[in-house]
């Protein structure tokens, strides 16, 4: 049975010997720079070459804070609907990286992948778009290899 804390997420990362922060927004709908400055206080930094913030909320409010980020990566589910970089512009003109998940389930859902990508392109012709599916892997090496591409644009950046 599943921890009733409020570390689930944390918890299953941290599981997979990789260190993972919990921040907690006191019910706020979005993390902000302050809690992220806090939480990598947190963190070894010097031996960590990436890392992760999964903002929390929706499509509309956590594209509007600047977390200090070097890349920003939207991940959209396939049953959501290719509809949302119509509904929600600007989380995705602020993306780098689109991730559209859950890519094994596409047969059984009314996801236009041509209307998605049309709609991303329109908004942002640079942002890259990645299907991927973390049960079959399916897509997972190409966003790989950008992952580790950007890794390294930013640590060139730092010498």
């Amino acid at each position: 049975m599943p921890s009733l804390r409020a570390t689930i997420d944390a918890d299953k990362v941290s599981e997979q010997g990789v260190p993972a922060i919990q921040i907690n927004t006191a019910g706020g709908c979005h993390l902000d720079a302050n809690m992220i400055a806090k939480a990598l206080d947190n963190l070894t930094l010097e031996d960590i070459d990436l890392v992760f913030v999964e903002n929390v909320g929706n499509l509309v409010c956590t594209a509007e804070f600047v977390l200090g980020e070097h890349k920003r990566v939207v991940l959209l589910s396939v049953p959501e609907g290719h509809d949302k970089p119509y509904k929600y512009p600007m989380m995705f003109t602020e993306a780098d990286v689109v991730l559209i998940t859950k890519s094994d389930v596409l047969p059984h859902f009314d996801f236009n992948t041509d209307i998605f990508a049309k709609g991303v392109s329109g908004l942002n012709p640079g942002a890259r778009i990645f299907p991927v599916s973390c049960k079959t892997g399916d897509g997972l090496e190409a966003w790989l290899a950008w992952l580790e591409s950007a890794l390294s644009e930013v640590k060139a950046l730092r010498t």
